[in-house]
C-alpha cells in the first residue's frame, strides 16, 4: 500500500545564507523563509512504504517598521528599534532602471509585503529625503502591492520628502490624492502638512488642512498655530496672520516668542519696520524675553533700510540683557557705523567682538580696511590688513581690492601698483574693480599713457571691461585735452555693448566745452535724451555752464524748462549758473538771468539776491556786492505813477 503524506519542512530548510541573522520569538524577525524557488518544488521521499510530496507554500507576511516586543514588556515607541529589513529595502533604493523589478524580485523571494506603516518610515529616513524622485518611485511601486493601500502617514511622509525638494506641481498633485481618499486628519499629520504648505507658499492647501482639522474635531496646537502663522507670512497674506495672532491672544493657547518672531519677520518682509518693532515692546508686557532671532530679524531688516541708528540701538539692548550677540549681528553693526564713515566706531564693535572669544573672518576684516582707505586712514587700513593675515585669514580679491582702491585715492600709485602686480602673480583673482581703480588713479594723476595700457591689459588677460573701467579712461584723457581719443572710446562702448551711462555723457559734454566744441557737447546732449538716458543734475550742471560761458544762457534756460516734464528739476540750476557768470565776469548777464528766473515766478526774490550776493563776493566784485546788499534792487519797488514795479537787478549795472 502506498501513501502520500503533506507536512511541513523541517527547520533546516527555512534558513538562507543570506538572511539576516535574526533570533526568536519577535514578530518580523523570525527566521528569514527559505527563496521561494525551493519552496515551490516538490521533493518526493522514496522508501519501501512512504513516498512524501512538498506542495505547502506560506503566506507573504506584512512587515513593520520596528521590531515587535510588545508580547515580552511594556516597551516605550520611542525605545523601539528599526527592524533589520528597513536597511535592506533602503539598500535596494538605488535609483536604477530596474529598481522596481529588484524590490519585487526581494520580496517575491523572502516571501513578504511592506506594511503602510514601513512605507512611511523607509519615506521618512534620511537617506530618502535626499532622493526625492527615488523616494516617489518607491511611493508609487509600494501601492501597487497586492491588498494594500497608502495611509494618511504615507502620503504625509511622501509630502514631506518632495517639500524638501521644493517640488511644488508633485506636491499639489499627491495632496489632491490625499483629499480624495478622504483620511481623518491626525495631529501629527496636520502640523506636518500645514508646515510644508506654508514652508512652499501653498496657502489654499494650508488652509484646507486647517479646515480640516476644524472638521475632524482636532484642536490646534501651539505648534499648529505657529506653522499656521509662518504658513501665511512666507506667503506674504499679513492680514490674515494678524488675525490668527489676535485669536492666539485671546484665546486659550497664547503667543510664544516663536509666535511673535513669526510675526516681525512677516512685519520686515512687508517693510513694516515700525510694526516690527512694536512687536518687539509688545513681548516686554506679556512677560517674554525676544530671543537672538527677534533682534536679528530687526537688524536685518533696520540694516537694509539703511537706518543703522536703529540697528545699533537694537544691538546695545541686546548686549544689557545679556543676549547672545552671533557674529552676523557684529558684522551689520560694523558694516552700518562704517558706510556712516564712523570707522573708529566700527573698529570698537569688532575690537567688543573679539573680546567676546567670537573670530572675525575676511568680510568683517575687509569692510573696515575699506571704510579706513574710504576716510583718508590708509595706515589704519592696512595695519588691519597685515592683521587679518596675522590671525590666519587669507584675504581675498575683494580685501586687495579695497587697499588698491586706498592707496589710488591717497596718491599712493607706486604702492597700488605693487598689491596689484602680488594678486597677479599669486593667482588672486583681478577683477575689473582693480583696474577701475588704477586707471582712475593713474588718470588723475596725469599718468595717462600707463592708465591706456591697462586698459588694454584688460582684454589680453579677458577681464571684461565695465562702464566704470571705459568712464575712468575717458575722464582722464578728456581732462587732458585728448577728447578724440575719448570720443573713440566711447563709440568703442557701444560696440562692445557696453552701457554708456549718463556719467559717460557728463564726462564727454565737460570734456567738448572746455575744447569750445559747444555744438558738439549739445549734440551729445540731444543723443543722450533720445536714448532715454535720464539727466541728473551733475550732466545739467555740465551743460549749463557750457551754454552760459558761450553766451548761450537762453538755450541753457529752455533745456531746464524741458527737464520738467521729464521729472528732473535741478535745485541749484540757477544758482550754479549766476555763479559760473560772475566768475566769468558777466555780472550784466547774471542779473539778467537773475531778473528772468523772478519774473517767470521761479524763485522768490530774496533767495535770488542772496545768492547773486554771494556769487559777486566770490568772483571778486565786493563793491558790487555791497552796493546790492545795501539797496533795495531786486526786493524794492519803484512807483510810477500809479504803476508799482520792482526794482530790476539789471539796474546794479546800469546806474
Amino acid at each position: 500500500m502506498r501513501r502520500t503524506l503533506v507536512k511541513p519542512l523541517p527547520v533546516f530548510f527555512l534558513s538562507h545564507p543570506q538572511s539576516p541573522r535574526l533570533s526568536t520569538p519577535y514578530r518580523n524577525v523570525e527566521l528569514l523563509p527559505k527563496p521561494l524557488e525551493l519552496l515551490s518544488s516538490s521533493i518526493s521521499i522514496f522508501s519501501s512504504r512512504f513516498i512524501l510530496t512538498l506542495s505547502y507554500l506560506p503566506p507573504a507576511e506584512w512587515l513593520e517598521p520596528f521590531i515587535n516586543i510588545s508580547d515580552l514588556a511594556s516597551t516605550d515607541s520611542r525605545d523601539l528599534q528599526p527592524s533589520p529589513w528597513v536597511s535592506q529595502i533602503i539598500n535596494l533604493l538605488d535609483g536604477s532602471s530596474n529598481m522596481e523589478s529588484n524590490l519585487d524580485s526581494f520580496c517575491h523571494k523572502f516571501l513578504i509585503k511592506l506594511s503602510p506603516n514601513f512605507v512611511a518610515f523607509v519615506l521618512e529616513s534620511v537617506e530618502d529625503k535626499k532622493k526625492p524622485d527615488v523616494a516617489l518611485r518607491f511611493f508609487t511601486w509600494a501601492a501597487k502591492q497586492k491588498k494594500y493601500t497608502h495611509k494618511l502617514e504615507c502620503y504625509v511622509s511622501m509630502i514631506n520628502v518632495l517639500a524638501l525638494a521644493n517640488d511644488v506641481t508633485k506636491v499639489r498633485f499627491l495632496f489632491q490624492q490625499l483629499k480624495e481618499m478622504g483620511f481623518v486628519v491626525s495631529m501629527s499629520s496636520a502640523n506636518s502638512l500645514i508646515k510644508n504648505f506654508g514652508g512652499l507658499g501653498l496657502v489654499e492647501e494650508l488652509l484646507w488642512v486647517w479646515r480640516r482639522m476644524k472638521e475632524d474635531g482636532i484642536e490646534p496646537s501651539l505648534y499648529t498655530y505657529n506653522f499656521l502663522l509662518n504658513g501665511l507670512v512666507n506667503s506674504m497674506f499679513i492680514e490674515s496672520a494678524e488675525r490668527v495672532f489676535e485669536v492666539m491672544e485671546n484665546g486659550k493657547i497664547r503667543a510664544d516668542v516663536v509666535s511673535y518672531n513669526t510675526m516681525i519677520k512677516g512685519y520686515c518682509k512687508a517693510g513694516k519696520t515700525q510694526k516690527a518693532m512694536e512687536m518687539l515692546r509688545a513681548m516686554e508686557t506679556v512677560s517674554l524675553e525676544p530671543d537672538k532671532i527677534t533682534y536679528m530679524t530687526l537688524m536685518q531688516a533696520c540694516y537694509s533700510e539703511g537706518n543703522f541708528d536703529s540697528c545699533l540701538g537694537l544691538y546695545h539692548e541686546m548686549v544689557e540683557k545679556g543676549c547672545e550677540v552671533p557674529p552676523h549681528a557684529y558684522s551689520l553693526i560694523v558694516g552700518g557705523l562704517c558706510k556712516e564713515g564712523k570707522c573708529f566706531e566700527g573698529y570698537a564693535v569688532f575690537e567688543n567682538m573679539i573680546q567676546n572669544g567670537l573670530k572675525a573672518h575676511v568680510v568683517i576684516y575687509t569692510t573696515l580696511v575699506d571704510a579706513f582707505a574710504k576716510c583718508g586712514r590708509m595706515e589704519e587700513a592696512l595695519k588691519l590688513f597685515e592683521r587679518m593675515k596675522i590671525d590666519g585669514l587669507e584675504p581675498d580679491e575683494v580685501s586687495y581690492g579695497a587697499i588698491v582702491n586706498g592707496l589710488c585715492k591717497s596718491g599712493r600709485l607706486d604702492e597700488a601698483l605693487e598689491y596689484f602686480r602680488f594678486c597677479r602673480d599669486n593667482q588672486v583673482a583681478v577683477n575689473a574693480m582693480f583696474y577701475s581703480s588704477l586707471i582712475d588713479g593713474l588718470g588723475k594723476a596725469g599718468r595717462v599713457d600707463e592708465a591706456q595700457k591697462l586698459f588694454e591689459d584688460m582684454a589680453v588677460k579677458g577681464c571684461p571691461r565695465d562702464s566704470y573701467c571705459y568712464n575712468a579712461l575717458i575722464d582722464a584723457l578728456a581732462k587732458c585735452g585728448r577728447v578724440n581719443e575719448a570720443l573713440v572710446l566711447f563709440n568703442q562702448m557701444d560696440d562692445e555693448g557696453c552701457d554708456q551711462t549718463v556719467y559717460t555723457y557728463t564726462i564727454l559734454i565737460s570734456g567738448l566745452f572746455r575744447e569750445h566744441r559747444n555744438e558738439e557737447a549739445v549734440k551729445l546732449w540731444n543723443m543722450m535724451i533720445d536714448k532715454g538716458i535720464t539727466p541728473t543734475e551733475a550732466s545739467f550742471r555740465a551743460l549749463s555752464i557750457g551754454l552760459c560761458l558761450s553766451g548761450k544762457v537762453t538755450l541753457a534756460c529752455k533745456i531746464l524748462d524741458d527737464l520738467a516734464p521729464m521729472g528732473v528739476i535741478p535745485e541749484k540750476a540757477f544758482e550754479d549758473m549766476i555763479h559760473v557768470l560772475c566768475k566769468a565776469g558777466r555780472v550784466k548777464e547774471a542779473c539778467k538771468l537773475a531778473d528772468g528766473v523772478i519774473d517767470r515766478g521761479r524763485e522768490i526774490p530774496g533767495r535770488i539776491r542772496t545768492v547773486l550776493i554771494n556769487a559777486l563776493r566770490k568772483a571778486g566784485n565786493a563793491d558790487l556786492a555791497m552796493k546790492l546788499m545795501h539797496s533795495k534792487i531786486g526786493i524794492g519797488y519803484d512807483r510810477v505813477g500809479s504803476i508799482k514795479r520792482r526794482v530790476k537787478f539789471r539796474t546794479l549795472v546800469e546806474s
